[in-house]
């Protein structure tokens, strides 16, 4: 059961200092909330959402005097969603023909250090399964930019020029060269932990023109030289089978067993043992951790000296030859050699289909956690994440939350009383699950992958027989009930 709202919320413990923004309680009017509900019922019946994927590395190599250490893998950027094809039949309806739609737009480095030689122009192209894809193959970060970290900047227009918006990257943590000594878990920056991703690419003969990605298409493992998937890197017990497969944490070391696992289709490789590379030689006694742009090679586990290995688009098995003299190493070709490097992912999504948007969409705010405070009559519910403002309110499913703006990393709302979902508590017998939204004062929606649940305590639902015992007292019975509802039982997960 919810708490319920008070005509005036009190004053939240973490409201911020006199210095930090005025803050105050913010809901829509009543003519406005109603319009804005009907909009809502109406994208949680049909979501049209508009989702801008950003793919990137994290870390990059910097360029030195006149030389462009171009990013790899570049950068990529996917555009998916029903929303785009929908905003395509807006333009057509208003005779501004086809052309009015494509997206196009540019991507650099964040201001600092940055200047117009090192945007590059996106062009994006559709694929089979709907997605725009393009990527920025030409970025690099030269010696005279002195950060230790910086962002991208993608910025992205229609074609007759009204501009969608502007999205930013992960940090990307700058190196001066991969790093040859070995590696301690002191410096966890450029250790690479199980569960996080990678993207793996090998260049034949150290020709950056020959560099293949490793990439997943139509189910398969193939070595493309255009895009590149991000893989999830699992650490398991050397005893594992495929078909169980226990999953480890803490970082990777060479000799340890893992599985790669695309995080875009799930299509995963047995196991393999991952094996440091010297001089094209697979070094099997080798446990250090594994860095950033390391070579290394993965050899399948229980095989014989059978390594993972591309030829040309195909990725195969190559048998590594044994090295008579030295039994601890073993001979590989230049197609199982693989680079490894560490990646990050950031996700935009909004819709506006049904709302008049001039503005543009940005910035998208992103809901990294939840956290949950109060109880009794009044809960509020603290939105973190990047990207806040003050123009946002805060939605459970159809119903508006008076909203407080705090800062660029925190909303505050109070929590909707379980009624205003047009459900009873005094017959909540199931958990009521509604989405997580964030509406621009415009109508704009931003969706997120988070959810509210309200939860009966089971234990204390009375049943029919327990409530014709007491036919006289049963209201004050259920009253005590809803009062330990609100006390304890609000409940938040994400969704996967």
């Amino acid at each position: 059961a919810g708490a319920a709202a008070p005509a005036e919320p009190p004053t939240h413990p973490c409201r911020p200092r006199s210095r930090s923004p005025p803050c105050c309680w913010l809901r829509s009017n009543p003519y406005q909330a109603n319009l804005l509900r009907d909009s809502v019922r109406r994208y949680l019946q049909l979501p049209a959402d508009q989702t801008v994927l950003i793919l990137h590395a994290k870390v990059a190599q910097k360029s030195y005097g006149n030389e462009k250490r171009f990013f790899c893998p570049p950068p990529c950027v996917y555009l998916s969603g029903p929303g785009w094809k929908l905003k395509q039949e807006q333009i057509k309806a208003r005779d501004m023909g086809e052309a009015g739609f494509r997206v196009c737009g540019y991507m650099g480095l964040d201001s600092m250090g940055s200047s117009l030689m090192e945007t590059q122009k996106l062009s994006f192209e559709e694929q089979p399964d709907a997605k725009g894809f393009s990527c920025a193959k030409a970025l690099y970060i030269s010696d005279t930019d002195k950060r230790k970290h910086f962002r991208l900047v993608l910025r992205l227009f229609f074609s007759n020029g009204q501009e969608i918006g502007t999205f930013h990257s992960k940090l990307i943590k700058v190196i001066s060269k991969p790093s040859q000594k070995k590696q301690s878990l002191k410096n966890t920056d450029l250790c690479i932990s199980s569960g996080s991703k990678v993207s793996l690419f090998n260049r034949l003969r150290s020709q950056t023109v020959s560099t293949r990605y490793l990439s997943v298409e139509g189910g398969a493992f193939i070595a493309s030289a255009r895009q590149w998937a991000a893989f999830t890197l699992h650490l398991a017990d050397e005893c594992c089978t495929r078909s169980e497969f226990p999953l480890r944490e803490g970082y990777i070391r060479y000799g340890s067993v893992v599985q790669l696992v695309c995080t875009a289709t799930g299509v995963a490789l047995p196991p393999l043992i991952i094996r440091k590379v010297m001089k094209q030689y697979a070094m099997l006694d080798v446990d250090e951790p594994i860095s950033q742009l390391h070579k290394c090679a993965f050899q399948f586990q229980g095989s014989d000296r059978m390594y993972l290995c591309l030829s040309t688009e195909k990725v195969i098995q190559f048998q590594a030859s044994p090295c008579p003299k030295e039994s601890n190493r073993e001979l590989l070709n230049d197609g199982s050699c693989w680079t490894i490097i560490s990646t990050e992912t950031v996700e935009y999504t909004f819709s506006e289909s049904l709302a008049c948007v001039r503005e543009p969409v940005s910035p998208v705010p992103l809901i990294a956690a939840l956290q949950l405070t109060g109880g009794g009559d009044v809960a509020m519910l603290e939105l973190q994440g990047e990207y806040f403002h003050a123009h946002l309110k805060v939605w459970f499913g159809d119903v508006e939350a008076e909203t407080m703006y705090r800062s660029p990393k925190s909303l505050v709302c109070v929590v909707p009383d379980i009624s205003a979902f047009g459900s009873d508590w005094r017959w909540l017998r199931y958990p009521l699950t509604v989405p997580l939204l964030l509406i621009r004062d415009d109508g704009l929606i931003y969706s997120s992958s988070f959810t509210f649940t309200y939860t009966p305590e089971q234990s204390c639902v009375p049943g029919q027989q327990v409530l014709s015992d007491v036919p006289q007292d049963s209201d004050k019975l259920l009253d005590s009930i809803h009062q330990e509802f609100t006390r304890t039982n609000f409940h938040l997960f994400m969704q996967s």
